[in-house]
């Protein structure tokens, strides 16, 4: 069987062409992620989900891992974050439990961890007892491996906890460090044949998971210092782990920051000056000085990951500190390219001030005092409290529409919300990695894209080159008065 007839199996058939044309074959197909399959063009979700359901029931077919490289591939180094997890309560749960019943518990556990470390790109290297060893950065290295592997630990650890079996709710203790490996090189032979990263990484990461309470993540300091301020964390101080010579800084991971600035949460410490850069700043406030008299004005900042376009914005930033100006800010993420709206979210519940603790009585006053200041219909502000799933007012009017009725709906609220807000003060929009951008918030943004001719708008979005390799560009782009795109280079 070839990859069009696994393909025909699934009924998405369509995708065969993409799937060659992108070199995808079936002894591959186990290492393909939810990102792969966006970049070959599996633009549904639900084509996406029944996908990644195949290829996790065709890893459980082979055992549960997912394919390795070919026999004879040559080591290498590589830094890798790398994920011990273990299932809490294991020698009590073997004395207590009938053998079959025991077996069922772990199959289903582990089922759990692969599936939830798929989800994230993780590569599951091995089964060790009731403990799972993931790699994140093999046989895959991405910018944001040690991000990755903080958020599958955490949503393992609430599979696993909202997930009982057999009448018995788990918990498992979860260590995770990051470090330079050799990995590429096959060990063993037969069914004992194993991907193993060989170093001191491994065994930090084990040993950091014993530290771990039950449902706990520790992670160790060069993966604190990867992920920043992106986590909330409590610092277990300087920690002797048994068989390393030093003590090791280690902290728990609590939860998912409230910060949804990337470059702000990844950098903890004071920016550096800007060097290099004059001549895209001096392009950036020249749109800008048009953009304030009326003439609106959109600007696509491109260059590769980490080359600068998030400081070449935040320079603008400081340039406009001393003129009157709103700037309104959107920040899409990977992790959550199947949110519809996601970003548009983030920045309204910024905007109105939400605190964790906050009820949805004080969120809707909060709420309604932001749109105030816009002037919203009733219906507008229903549609939003929505939007922010806040509870306690009739819906039923809401209740009446259909889905697409009400993102459509939303869409066009949300718009009016922010061409109130341009018409009060020159605005700078800042859409940050729309590469990320979900379907909904793509609309909205080509909407602001085609209206902002004869306002005083500066919209402003960095992104990665693929992003307009692939066609992405805003469909409305050629109706703006003056517009462009800033190629932005690495300096030597």
């Amino acid at each position: 069987m070839d990859i069009a007839e696994w393909l025909g199996e699934l009924g998405l058939a369509q995708y065969a062409a993409a799937f060659q044309e992108n070199a995808v074959t079936l002894d591959i197909l186990p290492n393909v992620t939810a990102e792969d399959l966006k970049e070959i063009g599996v633009a549904a979700v639900g084509h996406r989900r029944r996908l990644l359901q195949a290829i996790a029931e065709m890893s459980a077919a082979s055992g549960g891992v997912r394919s390795s490289p070919e026999p004879g591939s040559i080591a290498e180094r590589r830094q890798l974050s790398v994920l011990f997890c273990d299932l809490v309560g294991s020698t009590e749960r073997s004395a207590r439990l009938d053998p079959e019943d025991l077996s069922r518990t772990i199959r289903v556990y582990q089922a759990l961890i692969r599936d939830t470390m798929a989800r994230f790109g993780g590569f599951v290297a091995r089964y060790v007892g009731d403990g799972v060893l993931v790699y994140f950065g093999w046989p895959t290295a991405l910018e944001t491996d040690a991000e990755r592997a903080v958020r599958a630990a955490l949503a393992a650890v609430s599979a696993v906890s909202s997930t009982p079996v057999e009448s018995e709710k788990l918990q498992v203790r979860i260590g995770l460090a990051t470090g330079v490996v050799v990995v590429g090189e096959p060990i063993g032979a037969g069914d004992a044949r194993q991907q193993t990263a060989v170093g001191e990484t491994p065994n930090r990461a084990a040993r950091l998971q014993a530290l771990a309470a039950p449902n706990g993540v520790v992670i160790d300091a060069t993966t604190r210092r990867q992920v920043g301020g992106l986590f909330d964390y409590c610092d277990l101080g300087p920690v002797e782990l048994k068989g390393l010579p030093n003590p090791v800084q280690a902290w728990t991971v609590q939860s998912e920051s409230a910060v949804d600035n990337r470059f702000e949460a990844l950098r903890n410490s004071r920016l550096t000056p800007l060097v290099g850069r004059d001549e895209e700043l001096d392009l950036l406030i020249r749109r800008w000085q048009r953009a304030r008299t009326g003439e609106g004005q959109v600007v696509l900042l491109s260059g590769e990951a980490g080359i600068g376009k998030s400081r070449l914005t935040a320079a603008l930033h400081d340039q406009l500190g001393g003129e009157p100006h709103l700037w309104l800010s959107y920040f899409c993420s990977p992790h959550h390219q199947d949110s519809a709206l996601h970003p548009i979210i983030a920045q309204l519940q910024r905007a109105a001030g939400f605190q964790r603790a906050d009820g949805d009585r004080v969120r809707w006053a909060k709420l309604e005092a932001l749109l105030a200041k816009t002037g919203l219909a009733a219906g507008d502000v229903a549609l939003l409290g929505d939007l922010l799933s806040l509870a306690g007012r009739d819906a039923s009017g809401l209740a009446k529409m259909s889905p697409e009725q009400r993102r459509r709906r939303t869409i066009n609220a949300l718009f009016r919300h922010f061409t109130d807000l341009a018409r009060q003060r020159p605005t700078v929009v800042a859409f940050e990695d729309v590469h990320w951008a979900d379907p909904s918030s793509r609309d909205l943004l080509d909407r602001m894209v085609g209206e902002i001719v004869d306002r005083a708008v500066l919209l402003c979005s960095p992104s990665v080159p693929s992003f307009r390799r692939r066609g992405q560009v805003w469909r409305m782009l050629p109706r703006c008065c003056s517009t462009g795109c800033i190629g932005v280079r690495a300096r030597r």
